[in-house]
């Protein structure tokens, strides 16, 4: 047992507290309060932070970390050029995806890994499209929700993918992971095997989270089923046979008519999500995951996060991936949800985006996400340098903050 102590604890779930501490028994969190109050019950080891913050560790809602080396492959694998569209990028990233061999795949998880926990992420809601990957993470000092990725039109092949994946979801077990289905996009898949794939996680009480208005394309192509889809993707994964006929719909709209939106459902993205979209999703319960920054890099526009928020529709945050971001960084996602939401959110909730909301988004949050007894003990030691008079002390954390330890399960974490 040992208690934590700074200048401040921040447990996200509760307002922050001056002179705050923590007690840590193995890999949970006993009690928090003062440290003058819990050193006056707890006669343990102090381990005192001062001028600095502790709070929970980040916990990334959304991330693909097969693609972390997705930047070197592009130029090793001879496919380097600039994406003029989001259906081009996406095309780029199966031709990419179809060149790799096991190897590349493993050392890019593992490089994955090494980042988040070296940027303070000690938690992920991850989309595994390879389940062989799976070792990698089960052995990791990560926590989370694993999403195993399914998409597919062709009905042979998506009937044995889904006994495949009954098997392996029966049989899941992968340290302090947690596992989920990820219905790739409305687009991906067909709508027999959405129905199926729902069916399953309602069947195994386990959450669901798929890609959804992400992009024009998506619009289009729902609406009249026309555009780039329609008339590069379908092709090129040799699926013109199952284009569907128009719907007269959004994405949105379309997986409600099918009972496909409930509130074991997390969508990422969600830019071009409509005022009534935005109304079904509050009405279903739907958590919606933002990811500004490969939303700006992919030039797909800015979901309508002041809209979501006023209808009090439950955020987070996560980086996505490589193949479509700078960083994995949750610091730089915080950053730039600030300035790209000037007014929307507080300081407070710009943190919990990347805490607790995200944790709530991956249904973890009974494990992480705030310092509470009984959860994990994630947590980060914030240095905070410059602390001038009515500062926001979370305003403070996200952009002056300097990252100075991180704990997994009471611990420093290391990966092999």
């Amino acid at each position: 047992m040992e208690l934590f102590a700074a200048s401040y604890l921040v447990p996200i779930s509760s307002p922050p507290v001056p002179g705050g501490a923590m007690v840590v028994d193995g890999d949970r969190i006993v009690e928090t309060g003062t440290l003058a109050e819990l050193r006056a019950r707890y006669s343990v080891p102090l381990r005192d932070f001062p001028g600095c913050a502790i709070i929970p560790g980040l916990v990334n809602a959304h991330t693909h970390l097969e693609l972390t080396h997705f930047p070197s492959w592009k130029i090793r694998k001879g496919i380097d050029y600039s994406p003029r569209t989001y259906v081009d990028w996406i095309i780029q990233v199966i031709k990419i995806r179809r060149a790799l061999t096991p190897q590349e795949l493993e050392l890019s998880v593992r490089e994955g890994l090494r980042i988040c926990l070296e940027s303070g992420t000690t938690s992920v809601g991850e989309i595994l499209s390879d389940r062989s990957l799976l070792h990698l993470y089960c052995n990791a000092p990560l926590s989370g929700r694993i999403f195993f990725e399914a998409l597919g039109h062709d009905p042979l092949r998506c009937r044995e993918a889904l006994d495949t994946l009954r098997a392996d979801l029966s049989s899941f077990r992968c340290g302090s992971f947690e596992p989920g289905i990820s219905p790739h996009a409305p687009h991906t898949l067909s709508a027999r095997f959405h129905d199926s794939l729902c069916r399953l996680a309602a069947a195994m009480e386990i959450p669901r989270v798929i890609h959804l208005a992400e992009s024009r394309a998506e619009s289009d192509f729902y609406f009249d089923s026309s555009g780039m889809i329609a008339d590069l993707l379908y092709p090129h994964v040799h699926w013109e046979e199952f284009i569907p006929p128009p719907q007269h719909a959004t994405a949105a709209s379309w997986l409600d008519r099918r009972g496909l939106l409930d509130r074991r459902t997390t969508c990422v993205h969600g830019v071009h999500l409509t005022p009534a979209d935005a109304e079904i999703l509050k009405e279903r319960g739907v958590t919606v995951i933002l990811c500004p920054r490969s939303n700006e890099k992919l030039a797909v526009g800015r979901a309508p996060a002041h809209l979501l928020k006023k209808l009090g529709i439950h955020l987070a945050l996560g980086t996505d991936s490589l193949a479509s971001n700078d960083s994995l960084s949750l610091w730089d996602e915080m950053r730039f949800v600030s300035e790209a939401y000037p007014g929307v959110f507080t300081p407070a909730e710009v943190l919990s985006l990347a805490t607790l909301a995200a944790a709530r988004a991956i249904a973890a949050d009974h494990q992480v996400g705030s310092l509470e007894p009984g959860k994990r003990a994630d947590f980060l030691v914030v240095d905070l340098p410059q602390l001038p008079a009515g500062h926001d002390l979370c305003e403070a954390i996200i952009q002056a903050g300097i990252l100075a330890e991180v704990f997994t399960a009471g611990k420093v974490p290391s990966i092999a």
